[in-house]
This record gives C-alpha cells, structure tokens and sequence, in this order.
C-alpha cells in the first residue's frame, strides 16, 4: 500500500513554495558572491588568483539587485570579480583597479564600470552589461594591482530569459 503524506500534518512539508525558492536563490547569491566559491571560473595571475562569473540580473532578488545597483532584466547581466592574494596566508581578498570592455560577436564594444563591494572580509567588483538577445561576450578586464596590470579575458555568453 502506498505511503500518503497530507503536508499539514508533516511540519517539514509546512514550508510554502515561494520560502524555498527564496532560500535557493539567496543560497545560489551568497554562493556567486562567495570568494571561496568553487562554482566560478578562476585565473591565476603570479601570487593573485582571480574569480570571475558572469549572470542574468533576473536571478536576483529585487532586494539584493536594488542594495548592488544591479537593474533586474532579462536583458542586463553582470559580472562578478573577485581578486585573492595567494602569498598571504588565508588567501586574503585584495583591492585593486579595474577597468574593461565586453564586445560582442560583430564587435560592437561596450566600457564596463566597476564597483567595488566590501562585505566583512570580502572584496568582489561588479560591473553590469546589456544585451538586446541572447549574446556571448568577450570580456577584456586590466586589473591593477599596485601598478603591476594584468588581463583577464574571457567569455560569456547571456540569454534572455523568457
């Protein structure tokens, strides 16, 4: 006989759908905005390790999109840079500058603007990008770590949500 489970009378089934959707995409935002996340693409660049991600803006919260400046759209993403110091125990975030463009396949280019966040011990660098349909981007990141440069290149490919 099968087992029938009526979700009032098990306190775990209590939870509404709308909660747990909220607790997955908080979890997917504190793991994108993780230094430490193993989800995100990496470089290495001498004693720096950097971590760079790119997203739809959608997939965040009004909430979290509106204390980041991110504006929410199935056409807008971001990217998400993180710089760490592997000669420093702990591989403690660093601070740097950073300054880049993202151009699209027909080369039509686009100037990114970085905002540094702090968050405790956390340092990332957001920077948004537009896109009319879904489209692949190469970006070309300087980072500028006490006047050493390095360049972070990379693809990223954005869809519109539908």
């Amino acid at each position: 006989m099968p087992l029938t489970i009526v979700p009032s009378e098990v306190p775990m089934f209590t939870l509404t759908f709308k909660k747990m959707s909220n607790a997955v995409i908080f979890s997917l935002f504190l793991m994108v905005f993780s230094p430490l996340s193993y989800a995100e693409n990496m470089k290495k660049f001498g004693d720096l390790e950097v971590h760079y991600i790119g997203l739809s803006t959608s997939i965040l919260q009004p909430e979290i999109a509106k204390a980041y400046g991110l504006e929410r759209s199935r056409y807008r993403g971001f990217v998400n840079i993180s710089i760490l110091d592997t000669s420093q125990p702990g591989k403690p975030a660093i601070t740097a500058g950073l300054s880049g463009t993202a151009t699209n396949l027909v080369g039509q280019q686009m100037g990114l603007e970085f905002q540094q966040v702090k968050e405790g011990s956390a340092i990332y660098y957001l920077a948004s990008v537009k896109y009319p349909n879904d489209e692949t981007y190469t970006f070309n990141i300087t980072i500028n770590n006490n006047g050493q440069e390095y360049l972070l290149t990379f693809k990223q490919k954005f869809y519109v949500e539908q």
